[in-house]
């Protein structure tokens, strides 16, 4: 029979077990397990990426859904088209009375965003957000009737921030190049979408994640992928047949990505890659005799927020511009025996002369066209034409009447396509005189139609936050 004493000696062993179990989880608690390393990449994430950086299988899914065959010839292979101008070549007598709208041959759903399509050889490729499956997917469809043909796609979290998708693949005779929203690039065949590679630039670069995702468009010159990754490199280029890392620039000060794109230029009889990072303006050779060379580098032209591309003017003069207050500003790069250096011509604040915020401005006939930005004063919003040689010299403005927010232009055939925020196409004449309003028509039942337009045979491409269409405006002569 158990009594008093018995109980008092059972009791302190077990006060001493529970003690001795105590110390041992005390030592061999460590309360930094649930923390993770800070790297180049992860300021400014929201919490939802943080302690979540997950392997992300690129391009593990494929589903084919047709076949293709198809007499339409022409081609927008990439941001910008083909020519880097947003202008196109195509002979299109465009309808000049839209009292009754253009025909919209189809329309298709997309996932929230602004990614716009490239076209070549009768297919159109988009890079999407599947919201349900929580992925990024290239989607390829017809441009004669809107079906997909097939999608590649791979499982990514991405929150939704003012829409998912941004960018424009590059599409050349045998590769198609993207860029998701969280820097996951991927290169596939382009006809059927077999997958050659994928790289993710945050985990393998150092890559930060601009704060409003990825909006750097890809490029593909002579089968190589070229991309600013930032973090560890300024610019690399990729083999698109094989992945491997054919040439990388250095990146000592550990300048950023931003939302701009490389575009390829010609200075002083040197093609070199141009592309606007967040701290600086930068040139990188693309000549084969040195490759991936950084030529020159400026950090007068440094903001937190540039969604426009750098825009060649001529006689090696480049214009930069943005929103958010930056402006715009002209450099000239000059030269000396092999040393290339950085001028600042003019710069100008968006209430002074001319600036945009987030398409790149087009520039044709000597002039530049654009929308200036909602800082910009009594003139926010408009549409204007401008002397580029006086960014402070406005030509002639649409008026406080017609303000088209963030909406894309094309031009084709001296006329400009404008879409406003809410899906309204305008059509006016590329006149250096003055404002010359042709025909309008809403196209679209959405807002934010943001994406850049694509113009293939007669056929424009044109997108909100949530649908394609594509609509005959013309046919080629």
């Amino acid at each position: 029979m158990i009594n008093e004493k018995h109980i008092s000696l059972l009791s302190a062993a077990g006060l001493v077990l529970v003690g001795i179990l105590v110390l041992a989880w005390w030592f061999s608690y460590d309360p930094t397990r649930e923390f993770i390393e800070h790297g180049p990449g992860m300021d400014n994430q929201d919490a939802s990426k943080r302690g979540t950086w997950s392997v992300v299988n690129i391009g593990q899914d494929y589903t084919r859904f047709d076949s293709l065959t198809t007499e339409i010839s022409g081609f927008w292979p990439r941001f910008r088209g083909p020519f880097y101008d947003n202008i196109s070549r195509e002979s299109i007598l465009l309808q000049s009375d839209w009292s009754t709208p253009p025909d919209i041959l189809w329309r298709v759903s997309l996932g929230e965003g602004h990614a716009a399509p490239a076209v070549a050889k009768g297919r159109i490729y988009l890079l999407d957000y599947l919201e349900d499956e929580k992925a990024d997917a290239l989607r390829c469809f017809s441009l004669e009737d809107g079906r997909e043909l097939w999608r590649r796609w791979y499982p990514v979290r991405v929150k939704r921030n003012h829409g998912m998708s941004r960018t424009i693949p590059a599409v050349s005779d045998s590769f198609v190049v993207t860029i998701g929203p969280r820097c996951h690039v991927m290169c596939v065949h382009s006809e059927h979408g077999e997958l050659f590679w994928g790289i993710d630039l945050e985990q393998e670069f150092g890559t930060e994640v601009p704060f409003w995702y990825t909006g750097q468009c890809p490029l593909i010159d002579e089968n190589t992928a070229i991309l600013a990754p930032g973090g560890r490199a300024l610019m690399i280029g990729v083999d698109c047949s094989t992945g491997e890392i054919r040439w990388e620039t250095p990146n000592p000060d550990t300048w950023k990505m931003s939302h701009s794109s490389i575009i390829p230029m010609t200075l002083h009889n040197k093609k070199m890659y141009v592309y606007c990072m967040t701290e600086g303006v930068i040139g990188v050779s693309a000549d084969s005799v040195d490759l991936g060379r950084l030529l020159w580098k400026s950090t007068a032209w440094s903001h937190s927020v540039i969604a426009p591309s750098p825009l060649y003017l001529g006689d090696n003069r480049i214009l930069l511009t943005a929103g958010y207050g930056s402006g715009s500003m002209i450099i000239q790069i000059n030269q000396t025996d092999s040393i290339y250096s950085v001028e600042v011509i003019q710069e100008c604040k968006p209430d002074e002369g001319f600036a945009s915020e987030q398409q790149t401005p087009i520039l044709f006939d000597g002039h530049l066209f654009g929308v200036l930005p909602k800082d910009a004063g009594g003139l926010r919003n408009q549409f204007v034409c401008v002397d580029p040689n006086d960014l402070t010299k406005i030509i002639w403005s649409s008026g406080k009447t017609h303000r088209f927010g963030l909406g894309p232009y094309v031009l084709v055939n001296n006329q400009i396509l404008l879409l406003n925020d809410d899906g309204h196409l305008h059509l006016l004449n590329a006149s250096t005189q003055n404002y010359q309003p042709v025909t309008s028509a809403q196209i679209l039942d959405g807002h934010d139609a943001w994406g850049p337009m694509a113009v293939v045979d007669g056929r424009l491409l044109l997108r909100d936050s949530g649908e394609m269409v594509c609509i005959h405006i013309g046919d080629r002569n």
